[in-house]
């Protein structure tokens, strides 16, 4: 072994991805467990409410019958090339389109759904934890959602120094638990609330346009709740792998498991919650529970223990690619105290920017139609086509091409849509923010003058007084 070689395994033995290669089938299931079912599951109801029972239902099974096929492939690729294993998810994009190319197509994609899941669960964590204290302690005063977050970071901080993937093993079985339990807490409570009074199934839509706009914010939200094909790579590639025995085999095994346990949490959850609450389903279905009040503060606990196990999940392959490009490129020795600093400023960023966004629901939408589609649906089917090559008419040829071109279709348009939604979003806390900067808070909202039947005022009027709200 020559020097040089003996030097890049060296790196590869400390960066988090491949310094363990001892995972088990049964961390597979857990891991993917984890990652799979997040947030997302909990705005599955108001994705509901916004399509309706027939197109909800078909999108809903129809996202978890081909991510499982896109899951399958991207367990196959893992080790398709001869002597190689794609460790990485942009390694496998290299394989299909070149060492340059691979890395600007995944890389960014790859980035924005691990990076912007990092800080929806900042939220959520953030969000859950106060939940939890005003449920348990309503007299109690009333702590700002910012100090919950920075409460929920300083976890965090701490679990981001675990060096691998198997490390945090325990923690993601912990995770993969609570994802289990609140999710039954979520359906099984709205099945005892029953039915509200004068539940509404209709369309939520005025018009065409908002009908077209409401579906596509819909879909991303879906997008977002199969997000854990970003980590499938790497969660494999900690798993040993020998000729008489792949890793594909022990990886496809936890990922069958993990899949059950996704259609045991998100069918119920969908269905029911939308069943139960129709159109006046929140975008997080524990908030539109209200009783009994010992169940939702359990439910939001075990929410804040699962997405602490999610954020640890989602940062690791931050990790890898930040401590990668500080050791090779950078040529910082491999050390604790790299490590430290990298972790530590990550995870102090995210919070910041968690701080600083409030629109969970808006988050969802955006991140899940930019970024979450693609990278698990139709990018594995192309990676596919390039590596695998099927025959011209083939069934793999005829279903990936497919696949491809119905998702590739709708992304630019539900990109255009939800993202017009944040823009609009974000122009009304600029505006809300300028007048509580203007110090004028009580005079303006005491002589805000709305018109009748003007949806942009309303809206900017209740944004503006829950601002108020939040800094008082």
């Amino acid at each position: 072994m020559t020097i040089d070689n003996a030097e890049n395994q060296a790196i590869n033995d400390w960066l988090p991805i491949t310094a363990s290669r001892k995972a088990k089938w049964w961390y597979s299931a857990f891991h993917n467990l984890t990652a799979m079912v997040g947030a997302g599951v909990l705005t599955l109801p108001y994705a509901m409410s916004m399509m309706g029972w027939g197109p909800g239902t078909v999108i809903v099974l129809l996202s978890w019958i081909v991510t499982l096929f896109t899951l399958w492939q991207m367990v196959e690729m893992h080790e398709m090339v001869p002597g190689v294993r794609c460790d990485r998810y942009h390694e496998l994009g290299q394989q299909a389109f070149g060492e340059k190319l691979g890395l600007y197509i995944v890389v960014p994609q790859q980035l924005l759904v691990q990076v912007g899941t990092c800080i929806v669960y900042m939220v959520t964590g953030g969000v859950s934890l106060k939940k939890f204290h005003e449920t348990v302690c309503p007299s109690c005063q009333t702590i700002r959602t910012s100090y919950w977050i920075v409460i929920f970071a300083s976890v965090n901080f701490a679990l981001s120094l675990c060096p691998n993937f198997n490390s945090i093993s325990a923690v993601s079985f912990a995770a993969a638990v609570m994802s289990l339990t609140y999710s039954t807490i979520a359906w099984a409570a709205c099945l005892k609330k029953g039915v509200v009074p004068d539940v509404d199934y209709s369309y939520k839509a005025r018009d065409t346009a908002d009908g077209v706009f409401n579906f596509m914010t819909a879909m991303g939200e879906v997008a977002f709740s199969y997000a854990g094909h970003n980590v499938v790579m790497e969660i494999q590639a900690t798993i040993p792998s020998t000729p008489e025995k792949p890793a594909k085999i022990a990886m496809w095994k936890g990922c069958v498991v993990a899949y059950l346990g996704v259609g045991f949490c998100y069918f119920p959850v969908a269905f029911i919650g939308y069943y139960i609450y129709g159109n006046s389903a929140d975008d997080n279905i524990l908030v539109t529970l209200e009783k009994p009040i010992w169940l939702v503060a359990a439910a939001n606990m075990f929410v804040t223990i699962h997405v602490i196990g999610g954020y640890q999940v989602f940062s690791m392959p931050v990790f890898d690619m930040m401590e990668t490009f500080l050791v090779k490129q950078m040529k910082f020795p491999p050390s604790f105290t790299l490590r430290f600093v990298a972790r530590t400023l990550f995870v102090a960023m995210t919070m910041i920017v968690g701080i600083s966004i409030p629109f969970f629901g808006s988050l969802l939408g955006f991140l899940g139609g930019f970024a979450f589609a693609p990278t698990s649906f139709f990018l594995p089917c192309i990676i596919w086509l390039k590596i695998h090559k099927p025959k011209k008419f083939s069934l793999s040829w005829i279903v990936n091409w497919v696949c491809h071109y119905m998702r590739f279709s709708k992304f630019f348009l539900r990109i255009l849509i939800v993202s017009s939604n944040l823009l609009r979003q974000t122009f009304l806390i600029y505006i809300a923010d300028m007048h509580c900067a203007w110090g004028t808070a009580d005079a303006a909202s005491s002589n805000w003058f709305v018109k009748k039947n003007h949806h942009f005022s309303q809206a900017l009027q209740v944004l503006f007084m829950s601002c108020l709200e939040s800094t008082a």
